[in-house]
């Protein structure tokens, strides 16, 4: 999810809440996390009730009812966690659970980072409330900083808790369902701290592994690619090209109203390349306009790519252990135990096309 769906925008990336007390700036950051933790733990309740109470909503029991035959398969055949992880359900009547704000320097595209003693450095703060996102957003910007609050539809806590399938996720299609449980249950397999892109790399892999599987299993094609994903992943690399040239401007030794124009310029252009791409070669399909058109800036542009960008790499570890699971894991976790920039050297290897 994953690509410009804008699903990296709509998933969180690995959260910890109540754990993450030495790496919070603030007593009411803190106060925040854990409050919101708690409030979504306490409205957990297990799925197999739900689906057993004539009196819930049809729909709602039909959709968890098939979520439930993808929990089973992720353990059974993708050998992911057996736990109670997905197995519950949480109403928590807002549209996301949480709000996730990313802030760069103006001329920059790095993030700034938040360190968690757990979870390790992500590039964003969370917040169970949009308007305490939207008031640390402010004062980021008041800073002169570039910046983004994406609010987000599931997350994990790694195996820390049992996570819930939310009500926040009701509104996507059975098999994004099954893919979101595929994903964080990856998570939780394994997980390496400070390398968000080792980790949602692997996880995208199991993710879309676990899915062509999962649609073999019921007889269905087990190809899922469509319009809408060509789309997605062609979008994506005109963000991605923007970055690059982003990159290249922010190092040269420019004044800043002069590289306040050449930065706008940029964003103009990647609008320009979209509405080429838009009219022409996808027949004036516009789902992606409200993404485009909205106020573009730095942070915006970090969740992009995040969730694929190494898994070229794990489709082929996945080859060379010939589709076998257990033996793909241990890969995996051999991975992760090498230091940062000797994994980040590997996965350069294995990722480059053959010849």
């Amino acid at each position: 999810m994953n690509r410009l769906n804008i699903s990296w925008a709509r998933r969180g990336l690995p959260m910890l809440a109540i754990l993450l007390l030495s790496g919070c700036s603030s007593l009411s950051y803190y106060t925040q996390l854990a409050n919101g933790q708690l409030a979504l733990l306490r409205a957990r309740e297990p799925i197999a009730d739900v689906i057993a109470d004539p009196q819930r909503d049809a729909k709602l029991r039909d959709r968890l009812l098939k979520s439930q035959q993808a929990r089973e398969f992720a353990s059974q055949h993708l050998h992911l966690p057996d736990n109670k992880s997905y197995r519950l359900y949480a109403d928590i009547h807002r549209p996301y659970v949480v709000w996730n704000v990313f802030a760069t320097g103006e001329f920059s595209l790095d993030p700034i980072t938040h360190c968690f003693p757990i979870a390790g450095c992500v590039a964003y703060r969370g917040y169970y409330s949009q308007g305490a996102a939207r008031g640390e957003a402010a004062l980021q910007k008041l800073e002169g900083k570039d910046v983004y609050v994406s609010g987000v539809e599931a997350y994990s806590t790694l195996g820390w808790f049992n996570d819930p399938i939310i009500s926040s996720m009701m509104n996507w299609g059975d098999e994004r369902l099954a893919t979101l449980i595929f994903h964080e249950l990856a998570h939780q397999r394994f997980y390496v701290k400070d390398d968000s892109e080792f980790n949602e790399s692997y996880a995208t892999f199991v993710e879309e592994e676990g899915t062509r599987q999962w649609r073999t299993a019921r007889g269905m094609p087990a190809e899922t690619a469509s319009s809408e994903i060509q789309r997605r992943d062609q979008l994506t690399q005109l963000v991605l090209n923007a970055r690059d040239r982003l990159k290249v401007l922010y190092a040269q030794p420019l004044a800043p109203d002069v590289m306040r124009q050449r930065k706008a310029a940029e964003f103009e252009r990647l609008r320009s390349e979209y509405r080429r791409l838009r009219d022409g070669q996808w027949g004036g399909d516009k789902r992606f306009d409200s993404w485009v058109y909205a106020p573009m800036n730095n942070a915006r542009l970090l969740p992009v790519g995040l969730y694929d960008q190494w898994v070229p790499a794990f489709e082929k570890v996945f080859r060379q252990v010939d589709g076998d699971w257990p033996a793909f894991f241990a890969a995996v976790e051999k991975m992760g135990g090498l230091p940062k920039d000797e994994r980040k050297a590997l996965l350069e290897r294995l990722a480059k096309p053959a010849g």
